[in-house]
């Protein structure tokens, strides 16, 4: 577990594409129960799992991201799969350094994102969800529009109550104050290189090498 949340103002540096992933077999069973969908203590990370999960992670991304599209197309059915057999447990921590306006895409992305939260939406629809939004970029752009995030949060199976949240468009969370404190929490990280996506383990305390087209079934693994 981090100790320090140093909070910086130096620019973010976005990391280079994650390569192809393979798929990884496993002969985990399905919980009966969904994996739940909560907001972090600290109040600016969206948490996808069970809290009991074997392993947790954090994952830095922003929504005008490229590379961090490249990780949700290569490892997004993973990540769901491992969701939903709780043996992973997700927590997503927005950043909007590439918005170039006040309240532009990244920061209504990121908004979308808690407006999913206490919706009846389980882990796994949230997964899938962040893989839609991902998929569906417009860096330099408006981004998507409420009721565009709303459609996509119904195809991936969210509950009428998520999509009419997310389609009004109402603030679910102070996201320069998200934005800050995420920074913060990925300068801790990685004060060297802070950038996108970065992938933090909270078991082991160390930032994962998703360079690695495996780094999510050995984790899984350890």
């Amino acid at each position: 577990m981090r100790i320090s949340r140093v909070l910086a103002a130096t620019a973010v540096t976005v990391l280079l594409a994650v390569g192809c992933t393979n798929h990884v077999a496993g002969t985990a069973q399905r919980d009966p129960a969904q994996p739940p969908l909560t907001v972090s203590e600290d109040g600016y990370g969206v948490v996808a799992g069970f809290e009991d999960a074997p392993h947790r992670i954090e994952i830095f991304t922003e929504p005008q991201c490229s590379h961090c599209a490249d990780l949700q197309a290569d490892f997004g059915d993973q990540l769901a799969y491992y969701i939903g057999v709780g043996q992973l447990n997700v927590t997503y921590r927005p950043l909007i350094f590439l918005d170039e306006v006040s309240n532009g895409h990244s920061a209504r992305v990121s908004n979308a994102l808690f407006l999913a939260t206490g919706s009846g939406a389980t882990g796994t629809q949230f997964q899938r969800f962040v893989e839609e939004l991902w998929a569906n970029q417009d860096p330099g752009g408006a981004g998507p529009s409420d009721d565009e995030m709303a459609d996509m949060a119904r195809a991936v199976g969210m509950p009428d109550k998520a999509v009419k949240r997310i389609a009004s468009g109402g603030s679910a969370v102070n996201v320069p104050e998200m934005d800050e404190n995420n920074f913060g929490f990925l300068f801790d990280v990685d004060p060297g290189a802070a950038g996108t996506p970065t992938v933090y383990d909270l078991v082991s305390g160390e930032k994962v090498d998703i360079y690695d087209n495996d780094w999510l079934g050995m984790l899984i693994q350890s």
